[in-house]
C-alpha cells in the first residue's frame, strides 16, 4: 500500500531553497518516491489552513519515507532547507 508524504513549504530565502529544491529530487527517487504535486494551486475548502507551496509525494510505504529522511547524505542537504524555509510535513496510508 502506498504512502503518501505532504509536505508544505514557507521559502524565505529562495536562493539559498534553490539549492536543495535541484538536488531533493534524487533522494526521493533514491528511496522509491515520485512526486505527485508540486506548487501548483492549493485551494483550501474547509478550516484555517494557510498553505504555501504544497508538494505531494508517494511513497510504496511508510518505512521508505522513513528511509528518506533518515538517509545520512538527505540529512545533510535538509540543513538547506531547514535554513531557507519553514516546514509541515506529514504522512498517510493510502487504502
Amino acid at each position: 500500500m502506498s504512502t503518501y508524504l505532504i509536505v508544505d513549504l514557507d521559502v524565505h530565502d529562495p536562493a539559498t531553497f534553490a539549492a536543495y529544491r535541484e538536488r531533493v529530487g534524487e533522494f526521493v527517487a533514491r528511496h522509491g518516491g515520485e512526486y505527485l504535486a508540486r506548487g501548483g494551486e492549493t485551494v483550501v475548502h474547509e478550516g484555517d489552513f494557510e498553505p504555501h507551496r504544497v508538494i505531494l509525494f508517494r511513497f510504496p510505504n511508510g518505512e521508505a519515507i522513513r528511509r528518506f529522511y533518515a538517509d545520512e547524505e538527505y540529512q545533510e542537504l535538509a540543513k538547506i532547507r531547514y535554513s531557507s524555509s519553514r516546514t509541515i510535513a506529514f504522512s498517510v496510508d493510502g487504502v
